[in-house]
């Protein structure tokens, strides 16, 4: 933001009384030296040049005042500079997909939804912004899949855009190409290893403060494929400062599921299992917290709660930049300009030559 200053304004007072002079002077300089009773031939022969310009002396010397009078007020340029520091958290959702998550027992606008598109949408809402939730917009987001393997869909970024476009390319898992399953132990460990490299890299060159590494695990399941212990994953993230929050999501009982049978895709009511425990002793045992997800509305709720517990820390750096037109050049209308005192010393220079000159007058 640009703005002026004048450190001594009081002294444009004076410009109305260089105006008033200049205007005495012009007024008598108008006036006929000698008059005559006939001008017919003098109309005819005309004014030379130095007659016509003969008020232009007076202009330069009235100008010099004037520029004078406005070195003397000190105008200042004031240029106001804001930057942003941001102690940013380092965020890693590590999603499950495996085929139970396309379980029927979640709503969106008023209709029945697997869990894997309700989860897709909260997840949306919570990285970008939007219902109650303020989006996570000077935060590292990253995303990890989860069945029977674990993957990497997106490093920890601050392009959101595209990290929530591979959010939402998401398939659940096949289970007739043994795809399928949840290895909870593997994407946890796979999701820490990532928030390690990331932030480390990312502190050590300037790029981002981290003060604070969150790993976000949505399953529905019980652990029951991959190499690492989920126990094991969550003392890795314990080592690495990583705070762990588990969502288990589904209704408790049973939910309606796609089952395959002779006549076709059906829906079932099957048994929901959530090993809660596990869970809970995985979250508790990094400094986070378990939360259990019924239904949409409650799941954008534990988002919200996330949110709160995960504040990023902004802080704003505001540098001032004086600069004294009356001694140090400036720009203005695209032209750069000589300092207000160089200009009045130019024009003061003008108005003595041409006085000297072309416009020497007699005693």
């Amino acid at each position: 933001m640009n703005h002026f200053e004048l450190n001594e304004g009081w002294m444009l007072l004076l410009l109305p009384l260089v105006l008033a002079a200049f205007w005495r002077l012009w007024r008598r300089r108008s006036q006929p030296a000698m008059t005559f009773s006939v001008v017919n031939r003098a109309k005819i022969a005309g004014a030379g040049t130095a007659a016509k310009l003969r008020w232009l002396p007076n202009a330069l010397r009235a100008t010099t005042l004037a520029l004078l009078i406005v070195c003397i007020a000190r105008p200042v340029r004031i240029n106001e500079q804001t930057s942003t520091l941001t102690d940013g958290v380092a965020i890693e959702l590590v999603v499950d997909r495996s085929s139970s998550m396309l379980a029927m027992d979640f709503t969106q606008n008023g209709r029945a939804v697997d869990r894997l598109t309700a989860l897709k949408n909260v997840v949306d809402l919570f990285v970008d912004g939007g219902a109650n939730l303020p989006g996570r917009k000077d935060d590292l987001v990253g995303l990890v899949t989860f069945a029977r393997f674990a993957d990497s869909v997106s490093p920890l970024t601050m392009d959101h855009e595209w990290l929530l476009a591979g959010l939402k390319d998401i398939k659940p898992a096949d289970p007739s190409i043994g795809d399928d399953g949840t290895a909870i132990g593997d994407a946890v460990s796979l999701g820490a290893e990532k928030l390690r490299d990331a932030t480390d890299g990312k502190n050590r060159n300037g790029a981002n403060r981290i003060k604070s590494k969150v790993l976000v695990l949505l399953t529905d399941g019980e652990n029951n494929a991959g190499d690492i212990d989920p126990m094991t994953a969550a003392e890795l993230c314990k080592s690495l400062g990583i705070r762990l929050y588990a969502i288990g999501m589904g209704t408790r009982g049973t939910a309606l599921m796609p089952v395959q049978t002779p006549f076709g895709t059906q829906m079932v009511k099957q048994p929901v299992n959530i090993d809660e425990g596990l869970l809970t002793k995985m979250a508790t045992a990094t400094g986070g917290q378990y939360f259990r997800a019924t239904d949409t509305s409650s799941l954008e709720k534990i988002y919200g709660r996330i949110d709160e517990l995960e504040k990023t820390v902004t802080e704003q750096k505001r540098t001032i930049l004086a600069k004294d037109l009356a001694v140090e050049g400036f720009k203005f209308a695209g032209i750069a300009w000589p300092s207000l005192l160089t200009l009045t010393m130019i024009v003061l220079a003008g108005e003595l030559l041409l006085s000297h000159t072309k416009f020497r007058t007699l005693p």
